[in-house]
Parts: C-alpha cells; sequence; structure tokens
C-alpha cells in the first residue's frame, strides 16, 4: 500500500506532501499559511507582495528572517558564477514574456541584471536604491520547500517527503529513489539517485520553454537564455542549497560550485554528454 498523499497547486506548481499517516486538516493548514506568506513576501507575479512594491517605489523593506539565508545563498552563488547568478534578473524575464502575466511574449531584447549597487542589505533588511525586480526563483521554491518541512517537523511529522515541481526534500528511516527526468520526455530518465535526509533539486531548459530558443534559465551578465547546458540536477543537505546549484551548474564549471558547498550533482548538455559527481548516490544510464 502506498503511504498517503497531500496534492495541490501552490505558487504556480503541483505539489505532493507524503507521510506515514493522513495529514490532520490542521497540519495542513499550517502548510498552506507557510507557502501563502512566503508568496506575499517573494513573488513577482503578485501585485501586493513585498517584491512588486520594490519594483515600483525604492524604500527599506524589512523581510521575513528566512531572506537573509536565501540572499546569502544568492551571494555566495554569485561569486561561484562571476554574476550570471543572481535574483536581480527579473526585468530581463519580464522583457522576454515570463511576466506577470504570463504573456510569453517577448517585448524588446534581453537586458543585464540590474547592477549590485541597486540594493543594500543588513541581513533580512534590504535597501532598494531604485525600482528593482527581484525573481528568487533559482534557489527560493528550494527554500520554501525547506520551511514547508520545517513545519512538518514542528507537527511532530519526521518521516516526510515534500515534492514542489521536482524540488525534493526527503527525512525518514528509509532513502527514497528518484529517476532523472530526460528533458523532453517526461516518461525516459537518465538515472536513478537515493537521497537520505536531504534534497535533490532539478532544473532543465524545457521546463518553463516558450518561442524560440527562450526558457526561464538566464545568464545574469546578459539577460539571455543559457544554450549549452540543458538539465541539471543538484543533491545537497537542503532544498534551498540544491535549487541554487541546481541553476548554477547552468552557468559556471562544477568544481568552483564543490570547492563552496557540500553535494553532489548531474550536468547534462545539449551535445548528450554529462558531467557528474563520483560520489553521486546513484546511477546513470549508458
Amino acid at each position: 500500500m502506498r503511504p498517503p498523499e497531500a496534492t495541490f497547486d501552490a505558487i504556480g506548481t503541483r505539489w505532493r506532501i507524503t507521510t506515514p499517516e493522513p495529514l490532520a486538516d490542521r497540519v495542513l493548514a499550517r502548510v498552506h499559511a507557510v507557502i501563502d506568506a512566503y508568496d506575499r513576501t517573494w513573488s513577482r507575479f503578485r501585485d501586493d507582495s513585498v517584491v512588486a512594491a520594490m519594483a515600483r517605489e525604492p524604500g527599506t523593506y524589512v523581510l521575513p528572517d528566512h531572506a537573509a539565508a536565501l540572499l546569502d545563498h544568492y551571494d555566495v552563488l554569485a561569486a561561484c558564477t562571476d554574476g550570471a547568478v543572481t535574483p536581480l534578473v527579473g526585468r530581463s524575464l519580464e522583457r522576454l514574456g515570463y511576466d506577470a502575466a504570463y504573456t510569453l511574449r517577448p517585448v524588446g531584447d534581453p537586458v543585464p541584471a540590474a547592477a549590485p549597487a541597486a540594493v543594500s542589505r543588513d541581513g533580512h533588511v534590504l535597501h532598494v536604491h531604485e525600482p528593482v525586480l527581484l525573481d528568487v526563483g533559482a534557489a527560493g521554491k528550494g527554500q520554501l520547500v525547506d520551511l514547508v518541512g520545517d513545519e512538518l517537523l514542528a507537527c511532530g511529522i519526521g518521516t516526510h517527503t515534500v515534492d514542489a515541481g521536482g524540488d525534493v526534500l526527503h527525512r525518514g528511516p528509509t532513502p527514497l529513489r528518484v529517476a532523472l527526468q530526460q528533458p523532453g520526455h517526461p516518461t525516459r530518465a537518465i538515472g536513478v539517485v537515493e537521497v537520505r535526509d536531504g534534497a535533490v533539486c532539478g532544473s532543465a531548459v524545457d521546463r518553463r520553454t516558450w518561442g524560440d530558443g527562450l526558457h526561464h534559465v538566464l545568464d545574469a551578465r546578459t539577460g539571455a537564455p543559457v544554450r549549452d547546458v540543458v538539465a541539471t540536477w543538484a543533491l545537497a543537505p537542503t532544498a534551498m542549497v540544491a535549487d541554487g546549484l541546481a541553476t548554477a551548474l547552468f552557468l559556471t564549471d562544477p568544481d568552483r560550485l564543490q570547492a563552496r558547498y557540500a553535494h553532489t550533482y548531474v550536468q547534462l548538455h545539449a551535445d548528450g554528454h554529462a558531467r557528474y559527481a563520483l560520489a553521486l548516490p546513484g546511477e546513470l544510464c549508458a
């Protein structure tokens, strides 16, 4: 018999939470409250979010405590990628058609991300010196998965799997086997990995794609979509770290990331060859 699952849609993706026993209504309500609070802070797809306010007006914005860890993570990823990964890339995504209305119609050429000097920070307090459109999609969904997992722990549910559109956090005595989907083929896998009290997150250029060569993974230095790498996966202790690394693997040599973070990875290139960590807890198909 399969363990109980709670499934729902939120922040534009499908969620699946698997637990030994069905989630009580009060627990599920707490999970939804965590997701809604995060969305009200970080979503660039709703007018009432803090991010939307930053895009309209400079000022000082006091963010939730978790923002410090997320933005610290982005600082390290920016250093590892020479500025290619940053949450300041929102304007280019918008110009390319991945906007708040999901028009998927470009209105101009890509533009580099806003200059780092546009914002400054004291922990979780952000000083916005000129209007900027943030997009924390490179690591934010992973952090939200972690926050949902922490809420389950607070409710006494120590064994659980949280899957938000392929960002997976697993805690429990038995490892979880996760297939690595071949880009463009939802029923095929290029390999399988095992997750033990940690997370695996993947990204691929076919996840959010539109137009001719347009997709959601951009090089912030140019604002244009990446071309050489087509899919990545990262396994790390937290989903926030794994999610950010999965994006950074499109944009830098994996050795630079391994020097800063404890993780394993798979990097699939457009010509079909794959690079992966020797300690990867799984296997790739020949």
